[in-house]
């Protein structure tokens, strides 16, 4: 295989902007077509980015694609993912793996037979503030970390997304559609989760859409949108993450994680930047540097402001482990790990009871400044 991979996507919604964007800017990385099964979405992105369009059954037979993105929508991952290895080609699904622990196992068992990879985004861990963090986690600067909070709260996707009906189904709701990020964060920067204990409801039996051609259209909720879950860590450490879209404001911080010798306030993990924040027993505080790293750096432009984005970096870390072995850092069992935990945190809130993790994982590898800048182009 050459060092660059042919890369091809299938589901060109709003996503694969940020992929067609970002992912020319990384090494080994060389997008050369695109599938959806609007043919005019998958044509209106070939012409925007100078790649062909393509069926997705062209796509899966084209020999000059090496591995696919996968950037569907969340019910269709575990069956477009499964059409890829089938048909002898790596992938990298966006989040979550599947929608089942057994759909993603069975993911897990193709490829291995296959002898191809499966990534899964987040790759946000990967990111300056994230990484730092980890260091501090690391070198020991609060001590043990024995506890934690996590809170993504706001009203919900139908203010802004044109279609956002696969938010309020199965599959949907917060803990499956921004869960991922954090589970990421948590297992990156403390390890793999023991169990878990959950309450979750829904304040709406409906939402009204807001933007786009059907505006003013309501949908129905029929999934879980408010969930306060206990996650007991192999460590010993518990966190407690709150994910709600039945939320209008509130003052809580994204993370905090509470050590022996001090505490940590991370940012959103959704995010490649912000602040990490140490205080100490002294009551002092003072801000850690994340922007030092490649991937803290602002690179791209939010109404005025430099923000770091590197989306796209776990599928280039992957295919340096594709040329040169070893792990990766969105891997597989990872992944797998971040489904069990979250189908099982919305099966304690049907249950009420404590419901056990059985993917194993462990941390990924630190991703150091002149690792990440090999990554770069």
């Amino acid at each position: 295989m050459a060092d660059v991979l042919g890369i091809g996507i299938i589901g060109c919604g709003s996503i694969s902007k940020t992929y067609l964007d970002l992912a020319p800017g990384f090494a080994g990385l060389d997008i050369r077509a695109c599938a959806d099964l609007n043919a005019n979405a998958a044509k209106t992105r070939a012409r925007e980015y100078g790649i062909r369009a393509e069926t997705v059954h062209d796509l899966l037979l084209a020999e000059d694609i090496d591995l696919i993105v996968n950037l569907t929508v969340p019910d269709a991952h575990y069956l477009v993912s499964h059409e890829i290895l089938v048909h002898g080609k790596h992938v990298y699904s966006e989040k979550p793996l599947a929608l089942s622990l057994r759909d993603g196992q069975a993911l897990s068992d193709l490829a291995h037979r296959k002898n191809l990879l499966v990534g899964c985004a987040p790759d946000t861990f990967l990111g300056g503030a994230q990484q730092a963090a980890r260091q501090a986690i690391d070198t020991g600067m609060i001590g043990d970390v024995v506890g934690g909070t996590c809170h993504v709260m706001n009203h919900g996707m139908e203010h802004w997304h044109p279609n956002p009906d696969f938010f309020y189904k199965p599959g949907g709701g917060p803990v499956l559609d921004l869960g991922p990020y954090y589970i990421a964060s948590l297992v990156n920067l403390i390890g793999p989760v023991k169990r878990v204990g959950a309450l979750s409801s829904a304040a709406f039996k409906s939402r009204t859409i807001g933007n786009g051609t059907r505006h003013g259209e309501r949908i129905s909720v029929e999934t879980p949108t408010t969930i306060h879950a206990l996650l007991e860590f192999e460590s010993g450490a518990t966190v407690t993450l709150t994910a709600s879209w039945d939320v209008w404001a509130h003052g809580h911080a994204p993370m905090e994680l509470y050590g022996t010798k001090g505490t940590l306030f991370l940012p959103d993990p959704n995010f490649f930047g912000g602040e990490v924040t140490l205080a100490e027993p002294s009551g002092e505080r003072r801000h850690l540097n994340g922007s030092d790293h490649p991937f803290g750096v602002g690179n791209v432009d939010d109404q005025g402001v430099k923000k770091a984005n590197y989306r796209a970096a776990g599928l280039a870390d992957m295919a340096r482990a594709i040329h040169a072995g070893g792990d990766y850092r969105c891997s597989l069992d990872r992944a797998l790990h971040a489904v069990d935990v979250m189908v099982s945190i919305l099966k304690s809130g049907e249950t009420g009871t404590f419901v056990d993790i059985e993917h194993p994982a462990t941390r990924p590898e630190t991703l150091g400044p002149a690792e990440a800048e090999r990554l770069l182009r």
